[in-house]
Parts: C-alpha cells; structure tokens; sequence
C-alpha cells in the first residue's frame, strides 16, 4: 500500500461516529448492514449516516450493494487488512510480532 492510500484511509477512520460505523460493519461480517438497519442501531440520522458512508467509501473501505430498494453497506476486509498490514509492515524491528510485542515496546523506549 501506497503512503497516500493508508493517509486518505485513516484520515476517513480519524472521526469518533465513522469509526463507530466502520467498527458495526465489521462486526456485522461479509453480508453488512441495511442502511436504515445501520442508522437504526447507531441512532443516526439517514442524512449523517449517508456523509460518513460516503467518507469511508471515498477511502475504499466499505463497499455497498443493492438489494432490491435497499442498499446494503459492508467493511472492505482486504482493504482493512491492507491497511494493518502498512501500519505493521516494520514492526518490532523486523522480529515476529505477538506475543513478545511487549517486549518491542520496552526496547523502543
């Protein structure tokens, strides 16, 4: 992934409510959420939803479908995944991150 990529991707996941989204979707799995059903649960309105719908599909990480008259919105996992991935691409100074990341962190400091 590109630095630009990954900057435009956090810039739309750097805001409180589409994180907050962007968390229901993932957790929602590969068949998303119904856009009303999204705006329900998180008690937005269809207008503010829609903004941030548009931000984090701007920033390629939710993808919609349509399903008959209904739009159904889901977390693009390759997309996320690529993004964690550049985020740690690096880490620990090139030793296997897990279980001794702590340990990283203490050699860092």
């Amino acid at each position: 992934m590109k630095t630009n990529a990954a900057v435009v991707r956090l810039a739309a996941l750097a805001h409180g409510r589409r994180l907050e989204v962007f968390r229901r979707l993932v957790q929602a799995g590969p068949e998303g959420l119904s856009a009303g059903g999204l705006a329900q649960g998180l008690k937005l309105p269809a207008p503010t939803l829609s903004f941030h719908l548009k931000a984090l599909s701007h920033a390629g990480l939710v993808k919609a479908r349509q399903d008959g008259r209904f739009i159904y919105y889901s977390a693009d996992y390759a997309a996320m995944n690529a993004l964690l991935g550049y985020l740690t691409e690096n880490c620990c100074a090139g030793a296997a991150c897990g279980e001794g990341a702590a340990n990283c962190r203490e050699l860092a400091a």
